[in-house]
């Protein structure tokens, strides 16, 4: 899995990448009812290339989605201007990726979609289904031209649980690791017991279930909370992890890990340093108001379910590695979120370098390595 690093004496895996989709994408495998609507690439004269998805009025900028490396000037223009042929070509052609990873000192990344995430919040739920078939297609393939080094995660629409039962034996049939699922269902919510055959099924499949940033939107069924922004747009940013917090405290309060207790979830690219706070502050809930404020049966404390069920993967959150011993170390996995505008890609082993200098070499093993592969069962 190329060459081991100086870090660590074992090979770095990212347990957050993503792709770029390619234009065929969507268009190439999507059930023919959604061919002529599926998602396209389309050239703006003020934005360049974007993605264009039918049912959804905001466009995807090209730029942002592949903005690894650029400088925080170069962010507003990569916005505006992009190019499709000009985009970090590993985002969808997999022998370039491996140059990338090269580069960055990875040997390996779990890879999640781009477009894919924004699909999550489309209002249609069986247009949400024809595109994550399709792209579970695409990925599939992307990821058998290196198997060593390249690890995909599907999608399901998750329309009813026994369908999402049949798409995770489907992605598991594929070859693919894991299982990103939309921030809302379309039926009831996930701690729901209709959804307890499914969590079964998962546990049983050992397949990773993943919730990612900006994935639980509102406005798509299921959908309860304000779409209001306070402040300027930059203060948006600041709520993105909202999201995965509010999920993994229903499946914690809604007593899904006291019903499935081998259920392996992964909070995605939502930082980490605020964890050791959360399991605080969701223990004070439960020890001092859970006889008025109503939650499903528990037999342990919520912050004990949260240490042994929840991964949590972050890039350059510096709080996170330095509190590593108020989380389970065992639970923590860096990621380079390679090639989104958050990436620590090309310099991720000079910030290991600094991030990592006050950990022990088991720690580091565990964040870098062990935690990643052992929870997808990578044999390296």
């Amino acid at each position: 899995m190329g060459a081991l690093n100086q870090i660590v004496d074992r090979p770095i895996i990212s347990a957050d990448s993503h792709v770029m989709e390619p234009p065929g994408t969507y268009v190439d495998r999507i059930a023919h009812k959604y061919r002529a609507t599926a998602p396209r690439v389309e050239s703006d004269p003020n934005r360049g290339d974007i993605y264009v998805i039918h049912g959804m009025p905001d466009t995807i900028p090209m730029g942002l989605v592949a903005a690894a490396g650029k400088s925080a000037q170069e962010l507003g223009q990569a916005a505006r201007s992009a190019k499709f042929e000009d985009l970090h070509r590993g985002g969808w052609d997999p022998q370039a990726r491996i140059g990338d990873q090269d580069r960055d000192g990875v040997a390996g990344e779990i890879i999640y979609p781009s477009v894919g995430m924004v699909l999550c919040n489309h209002p249609d739920p069986d247009y949400k289904k024809a595109c994550f078939d399709a792209y579970n297609l695409w990925i599939t393939e992307y990821c058998d031209a290196h198997r060593e080094r390249l690890f995909g995660v599907g999608q399901t629409a998750m329309r009813t649980p026994a369908e999402g039962i049949k798409d995770l034996q489907e992605i598991k049939r594929l070859g693919l690791r894991g299982v990103m699922m939309p921030g809302f269902p379309v039926l009831e919510d996930y701690d729901h017991e209709i959804y307890d055959e499914f969590w079964a099924a998962a546990s049983e499949l050992g397949l990773p279930i993943s919730f990612h940033i900006l994935t639980a939107k509102d406005g798509v069924p299921g959908a309860n909370g304000s779409s209001r922004a306070r402040g300027p747009k930059l203060n948006g940013f600041m709520t993105i992890i909202r999201g995965c917090q509010d999920i993994m405290g229903t499946l914690i309060f809604g007593g899904v890990f006291e019903r499935h207790p081998t259920l392996k979830i992964v909070c995605v690219e939502a930082d980490a340093g605020w964890v050791p706070h959360y399991m605080y502050r969701m223990d004070h809930a439960y020890d001092r108001h859970r006889y008025w404020l109503t939650a499903g049966k528990l037999s342990k404390m919520p912050s004990e379910y949260f240490r042994e069920n929840i991964y949590v993967t972050f890039q350059d959150d510096w709080v996170a590695f330095k509190t590593m011993d108020l989380c389970n170390p065992r639970r923590l996995m860096w990621a380079n979120d390679f090639p989104h505008s958050d990436s620590t890609w090309p310099n991720s082993q000079a910030l290991l370098a600094t991030h990592t200098a006050a950990l022990s070499t088991q720690s580091k093993q565990w964040l870098l390595h062990d935690n990643v592969a052992e929870l997808y069962k990578l044999s390296h």
